[in-house]
């Protein structure tokens, strides 16, 4: 059985999606969104830690001048951490010229020495803020890169942001994930950590073709009268109809159920971060609300099932809304058998 160092502190957490990220960035967003009283509720639910995904516009100019005001909303966050013994992953979820999603409007990072330079100052003037607060706060560098033609560049960004953030905070762990939104297929074109508070991470929706049924946003993606139950069973008929939109969005999946398949399609990522001895961190995972409530709890099961079986910590997402808000009236039928799992 394969099975990773332990990530302590960060081995049961939700995301906080669409509270300083995704959003319309106001200060109405950022002050009722999410209030302490949700980090009440989530320790409560008896995690460990939250992900706060964080876009530069709360704190920063495109030109890299800083907002002073805008870092009050991290700063909060640190404080209900504390207050309620939960600890915080503080991920860069948009860069100056790069963002996951296109309609951001968000390019050139990768190609860009100016943008890279200021994504380097972005992380000093973090590391100056919150690097020093022992193992209450991870840093992520960048949600999801996309396109594997970024690795070389992305390596290389990454390791010399590493270095300068280790110039400030020399002990704080920093997560590090590759191409195609950060799948644990890429881990293995990482290059090695730079020190041994550098841990591999990733995110796992797998399979879309169940996760993000129906959504909308997904190119080539059936939106009427589509539904994918779990276990997925590949020659059902929507499925089937649902088949370029799959193979457009990620990469062919065993022909079987998860319940099998998680532990031999992580294998490499889980080599690559063997050999050096890094933890493994699940930073998003979840199911789109117009999935089955049955088949999603009965997916959750699985993928908590490999994550314990491997000793791999993880975020759920997500917390509220943003079509995967498990807080929401959709899940309430199986909320509990979600917090339940390990």
């Amino acid at each position: 059985m394969r099975m990773t160092k332990s990530l302590e502190g960060y081995m049961k957490g939700v995301n906080l999606g669409g509270w300083l990220s995704q959003c319309n960035h106001t200060k109405e967003r950022y002050d009722t969104f999410i209030t302490k009283e949700d980090f009440a509720v989530i320790a409560s639910w008896k995690c460990d830690h939250v992900r706060i995904p964080v876009d530069y516009n709360v704190f920063m100019k495109k030109d890299g001048t800083f907002i002073p005001e805008g870092f009050k909303y991290i700063d909060n966050a640190v404080s209900w951490c504390k207050e309620y013994g939960l600890n915080m992953v503080l991920d860069i979820h948009k860069t100056v010229g790069f963002h996951f999603d296109p309609s951001e409007n968000e390019v050139g990072f990768f190609a860009n020495p100016d943008y890279q330079q200021i994504f380097k100052h972005m992380w000093k003037e973090l590391a100056h803020r919150y690097g020093n607060l022992g193992n209450s706060v991870i840093f992520e560098l960048l949600n999801e890169v996309t396109s594997p033609s970024f690795n070389e560049t992305w390596n290389r960004v990454a390791v010399e942001t590493i270095a300068e953030i280790r110039k400030i905070a020399p002990n704080v762990k920093i997560l590090f994930a590759g191409y195609w939104n950060g799948s644990i297929d890429s881990v293995k074109d990482l290059v090695p950590p730079p020190d041994e508070n550098v841990v591999y991470n990733f995110h796992c929706y797998s399979p879309l073709i169940f996760t993000h049924q129906a959504a909308p946003w997904m190119a080539g993606m059936p939106t009427d009268n589509y539904h994918v139950p779990y276990p997925v069973t590949y020659d059902d008929e929507n499925v089937q109809r649902g088949k370029p939109a799959y193979e457009i969005m990620c990469i062919p999946w065993p022909k079987g159920t998860l319940e099998e398949d998680f532990e031999s399609a992580w294998a490499n990522g889980m080599s690559h971060a063997e050999k050096y001895g890094s933890p493994l961190y699940c930073g998003e995972y979840g199911v789109i609300d117009l999935a089955d409530p049955k088949s999603t709890l009965a997916w959750y099961k699985s993928i908590h099932a490999a994550f314990k079986k491997m000793n791999i910590g993880h975020a759920l997402w997500s917390y509220k809304s943003m079509n995967f808000g498990i807080s929401d009236e959709h899940y309430k039928d199986i909320l509990k058998g979600i917090l339940e799992l390990d």
